[in-house]
């Protein structure tokens, strides 16, 4: 299961999920690998190689092999969720993909596949090198394998599909006789496979969650040349809308059918059903307004990461991890540092958490930047992170390049090419990046949000109130006057189990004494628009580069619940501000 909700009914679609053939590998390349595979392991698919006990620590290429029966004539679709961190994909023998990157999604199509067993087999490298500009060693594990979902759609050989459908709510005027009236842009994209020209016609339904279609509009008859990729965009007025809010997170059902025109007779042939909710999000005079209303993110930063499943999380995890955080009266959560397993989102959408999600760059120095594929990587990255993931309703924040050379002039190129980029993309959301440049930052005129990676405590003995106060005058002089401010990072060390009553740095103790004196100072200050702790959960770190020097047990130990979340003494603490500050906004 890709989704949590069934997102096509028509479409013919099989989970390839289960226990896979597996080896190691010394090339990428299928013509040195193709001979002599022992298929020596048996590993599950979706996972992570690193849970099979053999391959605790393995890094390099591995290759998959499972084959496949198929019922009669048609193309494929393959969709791989996720793969860590550079996938070629192999059918018969013949490369049909090559993707980079293991947290985005990708998909190929093997067209005119002829009935009977077929072979399908998946070269994955998590190593580092010339060819990585992203997966580096970091202050996270690059772990190796498909580590999320894979599916298989079987798509009719003289047919079109539906291939994109994006949703855009749109308020124009949110006065008190206007509340339930809200439009929605929809752009939807269209792929003939047929060889001949294809008519037909497009229905939309709109619903409320398991309820029978309450809003139906057709678009006239379309007409398609053979091997076309159409695009057209509809703008549509609805009446009797309950916006999508953290409180109330109600979400709709958006249904795209495709019907095909064959001489005298209407055919279903595809469907796209996406799960939306009605939610504008803007920023005024240094407020995140959700809703036209006033809101503070309270949250945390998030790595997928668990000593069970590496980064490959089961749904039961990720209900735990959002269990977790909501019982502290957190109301939102930073996707640090790469986009999320899309079933994530969609809890979080059903659970009303707002999400800051960002592009894959964590901590590149101007000499990482200058890596040859710098550029092409964290593009793509950024494109498919937006184009997979643009109708969550949680999502209210984009943003890219964490800790990276935003002092810099040769940074600030990059800075200003990749947030154009995303803004061309999508300009209904607000753009930031996390900064740790202090009054060295040079880019906050390119964000909409000004945010700051800040350690007071930790990292030095500086009150949190102080710096805080002065890293809004810092962010007003660099361009960032009149705009919202977060403290997208804050925190430190805490090894579970480690009490002593000295409250050295490391203890349980120590760590909720910064907590805490951090939160004092955010909680209080009216221009603070978020604020996320680092971290949610102690996480593992790589062994290569400098991190097993810096981060004992080769873990970065600063969540508030462990690595198997279990709470240590600051999550009382957060959970205290957290719903304290909810009471004190109430007026109780």
């Amino acid at each position: 299961m890709d989704r949590l909700f069934q997102n096509h009914r028509i479409r013919t679609r099989e989970s390839l999920e289960g226990v896979w053939d597996f080896d190691k590998l010394r090339a990428l390349s299928f013509d040195e690998i193709s001979e002599n595979i022992d298929y020596s392991y048996k590993v599950a698919v979706p996972g992570c190689w690193e849970m099979h006990p053999q391959l605790l620590t393995y890094r390099g290429q591995g290759i998959y092999r499972r084959s496949i029966y198929i019922h009669h004539p048609s193309h494929v679709r393959l969709l791989f969720k996720g793969v860590s961190h550079t996938a070629k994909v192999f059918w018969d023998g013949q490369q049909v993909a090559e993707h980079y990157n293991a947290y985005t999604a990708f998909d190929t199509m093997i067209t005119n596949v002829q009935q009977g067993y077929h072979e399908l087999c998946v070269a994955v490298d998590n190593s580092f090198g010339q060819h990585s500009a992203l997966h580096i060693p970091n202050d996270y594990y690059t772990y190796g394998g498909i580590i999320r979902p894979l599916i298989m759609e079987i798509i009719p050989l003289q047919s079109c599909s539906i291939q994109s459908v994006q949703f855009t709510p749109v308020k124009e005027d949110w006065t008190k006789n206007e509340q339930g009236h809200w439009q929605a842009k929809v752009r939807i994209a269209l792929q003939s496979h047929a060889d001949h020209t294809i008519k037909g016609h497009i229905q939309f339904g709109l619903s409320p969650l398991q309820q029978a279609t309450s809003w139906e509009q057709e678009v006239s008859e379309i007409t398609i040349e053979a091997g076309q990729y159409f695009e057209f965009l509809h703008t549509f007025t609805f009446s009797d809308i309950q916006s999508w809010c953290p409180d109330h997170p109600y979400l709709y059902e958006w249904q795209t059918f495709w019907y095909q025109h064959e001489s005298s007779s209407v055919e279903l042939v595809d469907d796209w059903i996406e799960r939306v909710g009605f939610r504008t999000i803007q920023t005024h005079e240094e407020k995140l307004l959700l809703n036209n209303e006033p809101i503070v993110l309270k949250g945390f930063n998030r790595h997928e990461d668990h000593p069970m499943v590496g980064a490959s999380f089961p749904i039961a995890l990720m209900v735990q991890d959002l269990d977790l955080m909501i019982h502290t009266g957190a109301n939102a959560v930073r996707t640090s540092h790469y986009p999320n397993d899309e079933r994530f989102l969609d809890l979080c959408d059903e659970y009303g958490i707002l999400v800051w999600e960002e592009n894959h760059a964590r901590g590149l120095s101007i000499e990482n930047m200058r890596h040859p594929q710098f550029i092409e990587q964290c593009e793509q990255v950024n494109r498919e992170m937006v184009y997979q993931h643009y109708n969550h309703p949680s999502i209210i924040i984009w943003a890219i390049l964490n800790e990276c050379a935003s002092d810099l002039e040769e940074g600030r190129i990059h800075y200003q090419r990749q947030l154009e980029q995303i803004r061309n993309l999508d300009n209904s959301r607000p753009l930031s990046f996390a900064s740790h440049h202090r009054e060295n930052e040079i880019c906050f005129d390119l964000a909409d949000i000004v945010s700051f990676n800040l350690y007071p405590g930790w990292y030095g003995d500086e009150d949190p109130a102080e710096l805080c106060d002065l890293a809004r005058g810092w962010a007003d002089q660099a361009g960032g006057k009149g705009k919202p401010m977060i403290m997208s990072e804050f925190g430190a060390d805490g090894f579970y189990g480690y009490r002593s009553s000295t409250r050295v740095k490391g203890t349980e103790e120590r760590q909720a004494d910064i907590i805490e004196s951090n939160l004092t100072a955010y909680t209080q200050r009216e221009y603070i628009s978020g604020m996320f702790i680092w971290q949610f959960c102690d996480c593992r770190v790589t062994e290569e580069g400098i991190w097993p020097m810096i981060r004992a047990r080769t873990q970065n130990n600063k969540g508030i619940v462990d690595a198997y979340r279990r709470p240590k003494l600051a999550y009382e603490v957060v959970t205290r501000y957290f719903k304290g500050s909810d009471e004190a906004l109430n007026g109780e």
